[in-house]
């Protein structure tokens, strides 16, 4: 049987996913957005459709609105949108207790994940060299709203995980139509290192969020990209 997908936020990603979820042997149900979910108003149990997974990509203040009712519902979810990292820890406990699976990622790249992963080897390796600064760079298309992205938060909190203590300079460029690039260097009095990952289509992000729909179903949990595709040790 097909997975039921639900669509929480109908923009450039949600309307990705639907392109491709028959590819993935999934079904979208129903899709909300703004004119339909005011204020989590659409994710009501007794109006939707039968789905087993929710795709959110919507915006931040919406999904503080919106994980809750998907929590109160017993439906597992994705999260793609990015901008509420503050209020993560209080998500979490609301998953726990609601006993509903999710998968929360700043970005659902495979590249990006990978890249992470090196991102905090490096940082690990350089950690004890006091020579050598560290820094993030990321572009994304004009309309993205979040600065830095969540991609780059990321590679920063996971830097600082691994042992980094230095300071991480970090800076964001919006401009045309780039769906995302993230560089993370190392600049020594001799040399220097730098690291870059580039996407060249945002059809990787809605990829990524349909495999991680198809692997939470039916898991209980808070999980990320790395639980979907076994990159943690």
């Amino acid at each position: 049987m097909s997975l039921r997908i639900l669509i929480v936020g109908y923009g450039r990603m949600g309307k990705a996913v639907e392109r491709l979820c028959d590819s993935y042997g999934c079904e979208v149900v129903e899709r909300l957005d703004i004119h339909n979910n005011a204020a989590g108003e659409g994710i009501d149990a007794a109006r939707l459709p039968a789905a087993d997974v929710a795709i959110d990509f919507s915006t931040a203040d919406a999904l503080l609105t919106n994980l809750p009712r998907l929590a109160a519902i017993g439906m597992n979810a994705v999260v793609g949108t990015t901008g509420w990292n503050a209020h993560e820890e209080r998500m979490k406990a609301l998953v726990a207790d609601s006993g509903i699976g999710v998968v929360a990622a700043a970005n659902f790249s495979l590249g990006v994940n990978v890249f992470q992963v090196i991102a905090e080897r490096a940082a690990q390796l350089l950690q004890p060299l006091d020579e050598f600064g560290a820094w993030i760079h990321e572009t994304h298309h004009a309309a993205k709203i979040d600065a830095p992205s969540g991609t780059a938060l990321a590679l920063r909190d996971g830097m600082r995980r691994s042992g980094y203590e230095a300071a991480i300079d970090m800076a964001s460029t919006r401009a045309g139509s780039c769906p995302g690039t993230h560089t993370v260097g190392f600049d020594g009095p001799f040399e220097a290192l730098s690291l870059t990952h580039a996407t060249r289509d945002r059809a990787t992000f809605a990829h990524g969020a349909i495999a991680a729909a198809r692997w939470v179903h039916g898991k209980r949990g808070w999980f990320t990209m790395r639980d979907v595709l076994g990159l943690e040790p």
